[in-house]
């Protein structure tokens, strides 16, 4: 038991496994320490400037209604539909005269 525990820490160095958790591994302009182990970080990648990731609150009841019509349009053939995409078709055809008060 005490030989594979050895072993184990040998495998698992510790500098490595607090950088990969810390996020400096990705990071190439923060030293990370692994110079010396053959590793090395990996670039990241320029966060793409067309759209922005977001977090919205709907309720589920209007989520179960977005999903059935994601569902009809892929019934019909468009396999690529998704959430996103009938949302932003549904903002290309809003008329803000019928938005009702008090939204």
């Amino acid at each position: 038991m005490e030989d594979e525990r050895q072993g184990v820490a040998r495998l698992l160095d510790r500098e490595e496994i607090e950088g990969v958790l810390s996020g400096s591994y990705y990071r190439p302009e923060q030293k990370t320490g692994l110079a010396d182990s053959g590793v090395h970080p990996v670039a990241k990648a320029d966060k793409p400037l067309h759209y922005k990731v977001i977090c919205i609150s709907m309720y589920t009841k209007d989520l179960e209604h977005l999903d059935e019509l994601v569902d009809q349009l892929k019934a019909r053939g468009m396999t690529k539909a998704n959430r996103s995409a009938l949302i932003r078709a549904a903002l290309d055809q809003v008329d803000l005269d019928k938005v009702p008060r008090g939204i």
